[in-house]
């Protein structure tokens, strides 16, 4: 029974060859997109675990006090070294923190070793020594092109090398390692004593803090696996079932003359298998295609390494033998009315009609969404199980209760026209719901997908996009030189010695209008901003504050005043008035420091160069950056989920009108005798184009409408239940996308028309 399976695959003709190729072509398709999907998840895993080595000091940290190594002699070094020796490597003292540089992040990594038997850090054959520093291909290229005060001053001493690419998450992450000695290291606030380097990718690590968490991670599969493999599945499904109604005739005629059940399930077993295999073998060229344009993506942020986006080989096994599988199981299962009546079959009997039991699980996924309102898992694991199960059951309802909405609003149409083609289409869809809305259901579950996903990343968007002060703050340059404050408000530091040649080398920066000083009090006094009352704990001399206007002024006659410890996103505060303090500028000065902020023109020259100055000066974790860096980096979690909602919508909608096309010539190609039949009766050829565009738009438009119902329902009830936050009114931009993508799908059903003309011929009414 398998070779006459083969044969009748192969060798049944024109009409099998090409019901073969298409078949193939679409599974392909397929495949080649589900292959992309695992990729790229195994892409995101690959690149968060080159972020480990940064996580050193969080992880792995010596429990030996900075004060005191701080006499850092020869003798503190030695101590040190007993301290941790027992781990197999001197330790050495560690400090991570963040830059940038002409508006991008710049990763900064100082080491100063206390003994030879140091652990390597990845990507190096050694490690720097005092005065040495390698830095990553992008970053030389840049230091390469930049002057050296704007950037390659801030890296002391010469470089030894380059980062190798283990070192780094993305090919073009900036990154430097420098080397400085251990008398240096110890007089950072921030330097740890470390053991060893980090090697523990973030998703495991529980106390890292550079790379994407575990919670994050999963996030981005929970929507990548449901957002894509869905409609993927649906292509394969709906390619693998081309012509099943003229399948079914076969299967059925071989049923009466003798074949068993199972004789005839294993031959439809083997037609299936065939298409599958090739298309399963095919499926790879799309992949390797598609690997560069996904590797430039940036869907976490950044490029992929060409080499992240690979499979393993479980996972090419998975889908070499389950594709083929998946399609013998749904050849099976669409033989069960061939086993059960097949003489129902041979005479078109009308399948039974879908039952109302269809819409529980779509209503069960909304309800699960709204109990979470009441009752929420505190874990993050049980939050991403609990929500992947909701839209899931969402999802897999919305493609169950499709063919029964289909009928009703079949029915609805039925009762409200009189136009013949119209009559003879919804009677179609009436008599056989499912085959209706098969066409459309990977477009519908793209709009679904969408229109959660838009509307979750849009909320999210617009709750933490607070006013700001607007561009005139963007080229404020502004370091942070506290170490956090405690509940009081009060920081933690209490300021850093103030440099008068700091302030005169920044003046004179070409570019650079004014410099101004934050400096710790004791006191708290309440203050009144333009965003409502604050308690401040800083003071500044009056002077520098009126030349910087945006920040406000003092009281006539005052030499400083009291101001709020918020120097990142205020308000336009230049019409406030703040209380005068009594301290004169030489008092000011013996306070320390905490906040420079430099006032320039915006040009690149100035802030890169201000920036160094400032950042060698006070080196800390946190380097300075200007209000629009700030307010860039504070929203790159929410543009790397938009950039993941871009790639979904980008890629579900493609996946979405492939299923269509594919479903729409199967089905013309199913019934092109009864259309051959309708044309010898006098039907003309524009009454069945249009019988054939209503069988298609009265499903798409019903359902699409319930889908951008439910994704807006399961959203919001989302961002309720987990963000507090209520949906937000979507933009133009979405409905233009619906409206373009529903204007796609019916130029894909336009397309389709024109094989009316060649398949529905005399000769074909004759053929059997």
């Amino acid at each position: 029974m398998i070779r006459l399976g083969l044969r009748l695959a192969v060798s049944g003709g024109r009409e099998a060859l090409v019901r073969l190729a298409v078949t193939a072509g679409a599974v392909a398709i397929g495949v080649g997109l589900l292959l992309t999907t695992l990729a790229a998840i195994n892409g995101v895993h690959a690149q968060n675990a080159r972020n480990a080595w940064f996580n050193t000091p969080f992880v792995h940290s010596v429990a030996a006090s900075a004060s005191g190594a701080a006499g850092a002699g020869s003798g503190a070094a030695s101590a040190d070294r007993e301290a941790a020796g027992a781990g197999g490597f001197d330790p050495m003292w560690w400090l991570t923190r963040r830059d940038t540089v002409q508006g991008k992040e710049l990763g900064r990594v100082d080491v100063a070793l206390t003994g030879p038997r140091a652990d390597l850090a990845p990507g190096v054959p050694r490690m720097p020594g005092p005065g040495e520093y390698y830095l990553s291909p992008a970053l030389a290229r840049m230091v390469d092109e930049t002057p050296p005060a704007q950037l390659g001053d801030r890296f002391p001493g010469h470089r030894i090398g380059i980062l190798g690419p283990e070192a780094l998450p993305a090919p073009d992450t900036l990154v430097a390692l420098v080397g400085r000695t251990p008398q240096e290291m110890t007089g950072l606030p921030d330097a740890t004593l470390v053991d060893r380097v980090a090697t523990t990718s973030p998703d495991k690590c529980a106390g890292c803090v550079v790379g994407i968490r575990s919670s994050g991670v999963d996030l981005i599969l929970t929507v990548v696996s449901g957002a894509l493999v869905f409609p993927v599945l649906i292509l394969i499904g709906t390619a693998t079932r081309l012509n099943a109604a003229r399948r079914e005739q076969r299967f059925a005629a071989m049923r009466l003359v003798g074949a068993t059940p199972r004789q005839v399930s294993v031959v439809a077993a083997a037609e299936a298998t065939v298409a599958a295999a090739a298309g399963v073998a095919v499926g790879f060229l799309p992949f390797l295609a598609l690997r560069g344009t996904v590797a430039n993506a940036g869907l976490t942020g950044a490029r992929f390494f060409r080499s992240d986006l690979s499979l393993t080989p479980v996972q090419i096994l998975a889908v070499v033998l389950g594709v083929p599988l998946a399609a013998a199981v749904a050849a099976r299962i669409a033989l069960r009315r061939v086993q059960i009546s097949p003489l129902g079959v041979t005479r078109r009997v009308t399948p039974r009609p879908p039952r109302a039991w269809r819409v529980v699980p779509l209503v069960a996924g909304l309800v699960e969404l709204a109990v979470f309102l009441i009752w929420h898992p505190e874990s993050v694991p049980g939050q991403v199980r609990a929500y992947l199960s909701a839209f899931l059951l969402i999802a897999l309802g919305l493609v169950l209760s499709g063919p029964w909405l289909t009928r009703w609003g079949a029915a609805l149409l039925a009762s409200r026209t009189q136009r013949p083609a119209t009559l003879i289409a919804v009677r179609r869809l009436a008599d056989n719901p499912t085959a209706g809305f098969r066409a459309v259901s990977g477009l519908v579950l793209a709009l679904l997908v969408m229109t959660a996903t838009l509307g979750v990343i849009t909320t999210i968007s617009e709750e933490r996009d607070h006013p700001h002060g607007g561009p005139q703050f963007n080229h404020l340059l502004v370091n942070e030189l506290s170490e956090g404050y405690d509940r009081d408000h009060r920081p933690v530091s209490q300021g850093h010695p103030a440099s008068p040649e700091l302030m005169e080398r920044l003046l004179a920066v070409p570019g650079v209008r004014a410099v101004l000083l934050s400096h710790p009090v004791a006191e708290a006094v309440p203050v009144h901003t333009a965003e409502g009352d604050e308690t401040a704990r800083q003071a500044v001399d009056c002077r520098q504050l009126d030349a910087v206007v945006l920040y406000g002024h003092c009281a006539p006659g005052a030499q400083s005043a009291y101001v709020p410890s918020r120097w990142f996103g205020w308000a336009d505060e230049s019409a406030t008035r703040w209380p005068t303090a009594p301290y004169t500028a030489e008092q000011l000065a013996g306070l320390g420091v905490l906040n420079v902020v430099v006032d320039s023109d915006g040009s690149t020259a100035a802030v890169e160069q201000a920036r160094t100055m400032v950042d060698t000066a006070y080196p800390g974790r946190r380097q300075a950056m200007t209000l629009a860096e700030s307010w860039k980096l504070s929203g790159a979690q929410t543009h790397a989920y938009q950039q993941l909602a871009d790639a979904v919508i980008l890629a579900t909608f493609p996946i979405a009108g492939c299923s269509l096309a594919v479903s729409l010539a199967g089905s013309i190609g199913e019934r092109k005798r009864p259309f051959s039949l309708l044309r010898l009766t006098g039907v003309s050829l524009g009454t069945l184009r249009r019988v054939v565009a209503m069988e298609s738009v009265v499903p798409l438009l019903v359902m699409a409408a319930v889908a951008v119902g439910v994704g807006l329902l399961a959203a919001d009830l989302f961002l309720r239940s987990q963000l507090k936050y209520t949906l937000h009114a979507l933009g133009t931009g979405y409905y233009l996308t619906v409206a373009a993508g529903l204007a796609a799908a019916l130029a894909i059903i336009g397309a389709t028309l024109p094989l009316l003309r060649r398949i529905t011929g005399p000769e074909t009414a004759r053929n059997e």
